[in-house]
């Protein structure tokens, strides 16, 4: 009777049309490619510094890296934070001419960042992908709550995060072939290909109705305006801080983790090319965990809500960023401990799936993408802050564990704001 029961569920669900099945796989290669070129910095980090901090006139030692990589990740997260700029192109031109010009961006930057010379020039490159890869995923995101049914849309905001991180486990396979034999130029080269995604989304995607028919009925004031405005200051203040702990922990966990690895991999013994393909095998671990993370907490949000959930998700978060790199990293003979951990890392950093589902139905159509990409972006800033004081501590301490470890605390803050957001279980995508 259950089995008929959920059967009946399954077979009343709104079928997809042509549209939406083309729009949603243009969105989700969009944010694989898009993770895949936000990790490949990670991935290639060491042999790139090593290559070009004496370019630069600075020794290659592990304090040097270790700043030189933490400021180039604060300067990629402001150029993500820079990226709020294209939420109101996008209400006011469209989703997916918008978000066709994000992922050109994004691509040809990285693609450019093989040719670089010497530091300056690869935080250049880096700092413009950010621009561009900071507004693919709020698009990407927007585009599918307002074209996918209703009945759709939330499990179609878990699938479209999953996309971010088979976009590790690509350049993770990528780094374990192309980067292990042809170097870290070679990987940057890889990230040209999302052109071809952009190429498609802008000639067979079409507009979502929900935002053509909003254009008819727009209201004259700005829509960035708009969210500081009574209707949304409280939801748009507690969103940004929220997302600002969620990137704080991608930032600080998923991005650190492959020079944690190779660390403890060479002070094994290991070689650099097994350092490198161990550091590949964590990264799979860490994408696998994530893709999990994020089928789970759709079903999950339903059952318990959305702050309950987000609150379970923050919570694992801060034991499994404390058990990786402040426990296992210090361990003799830690490497295996640390990478089985990050399967952990990795699902309860599934937590970004959340806010692909929940921020679309906190905002209007009008000022919907606007909302997305505002909320996304103003917690890079804070990220990149946090990133400054990262790299001071490991430069400080001459560690990386301890100070990861402690960016904990930003779920713990995180989850005693949780109580002041609204919770829209239950509620349709306003209009």
């Amino acid at each position: 009777m259950q089995d008929t029961m959920a059967a009946g569920r399954r077979a009343a669900r709104t079928p997809l049309n042509a549209d939406q099945i083309r729009g949603f796989w243009a969105a989700w290669f969009g944010w694989t490619l898009d993770g895949m070129d936000s990790i490949i910095y990670a991935l290639v980090l060491v042999p790139a510094l090593t290559e070009l901090l004496p370019k630069s006139g600075y020794t290659v030692t592990p304090a040097h890296v270790g700043l030189a990589g933490s400021i180039l990740f604060a300067l990629f997260l402001v150029g993500w934070g820079m990226s709020f700029i294209w939420g109101p192109i996008a209400d006011r031109f469209g989703r997916t001419r918008v978000l066709a010009a994000t992922i050109f961006g994004y691509a040809l930057f990285t693609g450019l960042a093989a040719l670089s010379q010497n530091v300056w020039e690869l935080a250049l490159f880096r700092l413009l992908a950010g621009v561009g890869i900071g507004g693919e995923w709020a698009l990407a995101g927007t585009y599918v709550a307002e074209a996918w049914p209703e009945d759709r849309r939330k499990m179609g905001a878990g699938y479209l995060q999953t996309g971010y991180y088979a976009g590790f486990f690509i350049a993770a396979a990528l780094n374990f072939t192309v980067g292990a034999h042809f170097g870290w130029r070679a990987m940057f080269l890889c990230g040209l290909f999302p052109v071809v995604v952009s190429a498609y989304t802008m000639l067979k995607v079409r507009e979502p109705q929900r935002w053509e028919q909003a254009t008819h009925a727009r209201a004259p004031r700005s829509p960035l305006a708009e969210l500081f405005g009574a209707q949304y200051l409280r939801r748009t203040l507690v969103n940004s801080v929220l997302l600002s702990v969620a990137i704080i922990g991608l930032w600080a966990g998923a991005v650190y983790e492959p020079a944690a690895i190779i660390q403890l991999a060479l002070k094994e013994g290991m070689t650099h090319l097994q350092a490198v393909h161990m550091a590949s095998l964590g990264t799979g671990l860490l994408s696998i965990g994530t893709i999990l993370g994020c089928l789970a907490l759709p079903l999950l949000a339903e059952r318990f809500g959305r702050k309950s959930t987000l609150g379970l998700y923050f919570a694992g978060m801060a034991a499994a960023i404390v058990l990786s790199f402040g426990w296992a990293f210090y361990r003799t003979g830690g490497l295996d401990v640390f990478i089985a951990t990050l399967f952990v890392l990795g699902f309860f950093g599934g937590n970004f799936a959340m806010f692909s589902l929940w921020l679309p139905e906190q905002y209007e159509t009008r000022v919907r993408a606007t909302a997305f990409a505002f909320n996304t972006s103003i917690g890079r800033f804070l990220g990149a802050v946090v990133n400054f004081v990262l790299a001071a501590s490991v430069a400080h301490m001459g560690t990386l564990g301890t100070p990861v470890a402690w960016t904990a605390l930003a779920f713990v803050a995180g989850l005693l704001v949780i109580p002041f957001a609204l919770e829209t279980r239950g509620q349709t995508l306003p209009g």
